[in-house]
């Protein structure tokens, strides 16, 4: 089974994940992700200071392994939909440009306008 790239997948309607990731994309890069994050380093030292039990070292160990994990699934989807995004950007501009040399605006043209405006704009 192949799965489709998201930006293959075509419309213009977002699909559920990729709005989940495109919001998990904006929230990790933000103040408060970052101060969670220091919060979640800092029990972690705090627990091997203090001489918690094992257990305790084990369960913070994989909460940080398991955000992680689905941090990088998340943000993955998110930089391929982008990179896909300035690829059609780049084939449009490149059909355009060939358009514009033959002197007959054209689909291109059409094409570069709807890939310029087709990004959602946070």
């Amino acid at each position: 089974m192949i799965l489709k790239h998201p930006s293959d997948r075509g419309g213009s309607r977002s699909q559920p994940f990729e709005g989940l990731a495109e919001n998990a994309s904006r929230f990790t890069s933000s103040a408060p992700f970052f101060g969670i994050c220091l919060i979640m380093v800092a029990v972690a030292v705090t627990l091997h200071v203090i001489g918690l039990p094992i257990t305790w070292l084990l369960f913070m160990g994989e909460a940080m392994s398991a955000v992680t994990l689905l941090l990088v699934a998340l943000l993955k989807n998110s930089e391929l939909r982008a990179e896909r995004a300035v690829q059609r950007k780049l084939d449009a501009i490149a059909a355009a440009l060939l358009e514009g040399q033959e002197d007959a605006p054209g689909e291109a043209h059409h094409q570069l306008h709807t890939a310029l405006g087709r990004e959602a704009k946070p």
